[in-house]
C-alpha cells in the first residue's frame, strides 16, 4: 500500500484489492466528534484550522465547473482539517468540489458548534473570517485575524495581531505538507467520489510515519538553532 501511495506502478493482480485496503484505512481515520473530545482529554485547548485544494484532472462537461477553483485557478477539491498546535493531522474533512468555499465546508460540518460542545477553540487565518457568527457575549470558537478595507486601514494593534496568529498557525501548513508529500495526491485521477476515502485513508498512513520518525516531525516544526560562526584565532606572534 505505501508504494501505492507513493506513485509505483503497482501490478495488474494487485490492483483489485487497493479500493478495499483503502476502504479500511478511511474507516479508521477519526471523526470530528472524536478527534475533539480526544483533544480536550489531553488537556489542549486549541485546535488549528485550514483548507487545502487537492488538484484534480480536468473534466469534460458540466462535471468540470463545479471543480474549478476561482481562488487557485485550477481544478481540484476542497479538504478541511484540524491541526493540534504542533501540526499533528487530527481530523480531515470530505473532500468537496473545489468551487465550494472554506467557510461554507465548515458550516456543513457543524464545526463551530461541535468546538463549543467540546470547549475547544479554533485558529484559522482571514479565509475564514465570519464563519463564528456568535453574539458579542459568547465567547469566539473560531479566532481569525483582522481584514483591511479600503476606506479602513489596519491599525498598529490589528496588524501586531495579525502577526502573533499566523506565528502560532505556522504549523498547520506543515501538516498539510506531510498529506501532500505522497504522491498520489500529487493530481488526483480517480472518481471525486472517492477522493474522501482516499484523503483518510492517507491521514491514517501519514500519522503512522510521522510517529515512526518523531525527530523529523520535531526538526520541521522546531528547526534545531544554527549554529553560531567561530572565528579563526590567530596565532600568537
Amino acid at each position: 500500500m505505501l508504494a501505492i501511495c507513493s506513485g509505483a506502478s503497482p501490478g495488474t493482480a494487485t490492483c483489485w484489492w487497493v479500493r478495499e485496503v483503502v476502504g479500511l484505512l478511511a474507516a479508521r481515520a477519526p471523526r470530528l466528534d472524536r478527534a475533539l473530545k480526544k483533544i480536550t482529554h489531553k488537556g489542549g485547548g486549541v485546535v488549528l484550522l485550514d483548507g487545502t485544494l487537492i488538484r484534480t484532472r480536468r473534466r469534460t462537461g458540466k462535471e468540470n465547473r463545479k471543480n474549478y477553483s476561482g481562488k487557485s485557478k485550477c481544478h481540484g477539491l476542497l479538504v478541511i482539517a484540524l491541526t493540534d498546535d504542533r501540526g499533528r493531522l487530527l481530523w480531515v474533512s470530505a473532500a468537496r468540489p473545489g468551487r465550494t468555499s472554506e467557510i461554507t465546508a465548515c458550516r456543513h460540518d457543524q464545526l463551530t458548534a461541535k468546538l463549543r460542545a467540546a470547549g475547544l477553540g479554533a485558529i484559522a487565518d482571514l479565509g475564514f473570517v465570519g464563519l463564528d457568527d456568535s453574539g458579542l457575549d459568547a465567547d469566539p470558537a473560531v479566532i481569525t485575524g483582522y481584514k483591511a478595507a479600503r476606506n479602513r486601514p489596519l491599525t498598529r494593534g490589528q496588524k501586531l495581531s495579525n502577526t502573533a496568529l499566523a506565528a502560532v498557525r505556522a504549523p498547520v501548513e506543515h501538516g498539510f505538507a506531510h498529506l501532500k508529500n505522497w504522491r498520489v495526491l500529487g493530481k488526483v485521477r480517480t472518481d471525486p467520489a472517492w477522493a474522501t476515502a482516499l484523503v483518510r485513508s492517507l491521514l491514517v498512513l501519514t500519522n503512522r510515519e510521522v510517529s515512526r520518525r518523531p525527530t523529523i516531525f520535531t526538526e520541521v516544526i522546531h528547526p534545531r538553532p544554527a549554529r553560531a560562526s567561530r572565528t579563526p584565532r590567530t596565532p600568537d606572534p
